[in-house]
């Protein structure tokens, strides 16, 4: 037997010239969720390249799946997610964004290629291996957005039908406040549920000399915006997780013009259900307070992703393939990740790969990037996985 077909590690390390130019590319011309045609047009040019035939398009918009079987046996999913962020890129880097407005700043370039490096050595170590089953690679679309009836990307794939024989599903994501070398893990509920909600307090504008004859929302927005601020440490149990924060505050035209409305707009984050759904109780008591105040007010919740809950199981996964890693067990914070929705329905889980610069970059920011030697980790983690998910 070729031991260097089983050599992952040092496979992943000869494909880094690769990885780097496909990151680069996708980095170079970065698309928006549901826009992903270029996007998916290079992808599957590179996955062709490696004798790939069982290449499946336009699933969920602008998504792939690459099968590749041996015939009977599991069948595993690898995802990656291909969309950019409505971001201006403030860089100087050669490879720097040539869409004005629009920038990879969470990685899924990175994901991107990766995935593909992950095809390739996948072509050239199937036949060679023992392994009977499916492998499944999955390049989704609009993880960053929703659409108008607020699906996501993953959503889309997953009503396409196509997953439906998965018996497991891996993900990893870039983590730029880890360096090359960790891997953070963790089993459980490890990303927020992510719920958006929009307040109109309506009143009586007028003008700013003779506030006595107003209702006037800005007021009455003082009062709101303490409760709702007072959630966060009166309403909650301190053993559980859940915030409510403010993102936009809009009201008024003028100076001494007082409105008659007054928009507020925030996200609701939590971990378990419970506390989800308490908190968007809490936020309809609060707007109470504006008809007590003389106001009247519309509010609507929209539930966006759920918790990301990691599978114990697929986890064993990425810790034995981490082996020799300095591996961190904790929760990834209170970002979401349509993944979610996957791992709802499939037993799945996400790693976060260590990815940090001497300074660090955080992700959603203008200047983000990575270690680029880092995605021969995820490479070498995927591969050792996926085997070891047949052998087990």
């Amino acid at each position: 037997m070729n031991t260097k077909k089983l050599d992952f590690d040092t496979q992943a390390e000869e494909i880094l010239p690769k990885l780097i130019e496909w990151r680069r590319h996708f980095h170079k011309y970065p698309e928006l969720s549901f826009q992903e045609s270029h996007t998916s047009e290079k992808i599957i040019q590179v996955l062709r390249s490696f004798g790939l035939d069982h290449i499946q398009s336009g699933v969920g918009g602008y998504g792939i799946i690459a099968t590749l079987s041996t015939g009977d046996g599991p069948v595993i999913g690898i995802r990656a997610d291909i969309d950019a962020l409505p971001i201006l890129e403030q860089s100087s880097l050669e490879y720097v964004s040539q869409h004005q407005g629009i920038m990879h700043a969470c990685g899924h370039d990175a994901h991107t290629a990766i995935l593909l490096g992950v095809a390739k050595l996948l072509v050239e170590n199937f036949e060679e291996n023992s392994w009977r089953g499916t492998v499944k690679l999955i390049f989704q679309p609009a993880e960053e957005s929703c659409d108008d009836n607020g699906e996501t990307g993953a959503v889309k794939v997953l009503k396409s039908g196509i997953l439906d024989d998965l018996d497991g599903v891996l993900a990893l994501h870039m983590c730029p406040w880890r360096k090359r070398g960790s891997i953070q893990v963790h089993d459980g509920p490890s990303m927020a549920n992510n719920d958006e909600f929009h307040l109109v307090i309506k009143g009586r504008g007028g003008h700013g000399g003779y506030p006595h004859k107003t209702l006037d929302p800005l007021w009455m927005a003082t009062y709101v915006l303490q409760a709702l601020y007072s959630l966060n440490g009166r309403k909650v149990d301190p053993l559980q997780v859940g915030t409510v924060s403010i993102g936009q505050i809009y009201g008024g035209e003028a100076h001494n013009i007082i409105p008659s409305t007054v928009s507020i707009k925030g996200t609701v984050r939590s971990y378990e259900g419970k506390i989800r759904e308490q908190l968007a109780r809490e936020v309809e008591q609060v707007c109470l307070m504006i008809n007590a105040l003389g106001g009247d007010y519309e509010l609507s919740i929209q539930q966006g992703e759920p918790a990301l809950v990691n599978d114990p199981s697929i986890n064993k996964l990425f810790r034995k393939a981490g082996e020799g890693m300095e591996i961190f067990e904790e929760p990834f914070g209170m970002g979401s990740e349509d993944f979610s929705y996957m791992t709802a329905q499939i037993p799945g889980a996400m790693f976060f790969l260590g990815c940090g610069l001497e300074q660090e970059r955080s992700l959603h920011h203008p200047s983000f990037d990575i270690d680029e030697k880092a995605m021969v980790d995820g490479v070498a983690i995927m591969m050792k996985s996926i085997e070891n998910f047949f052998k087990g």
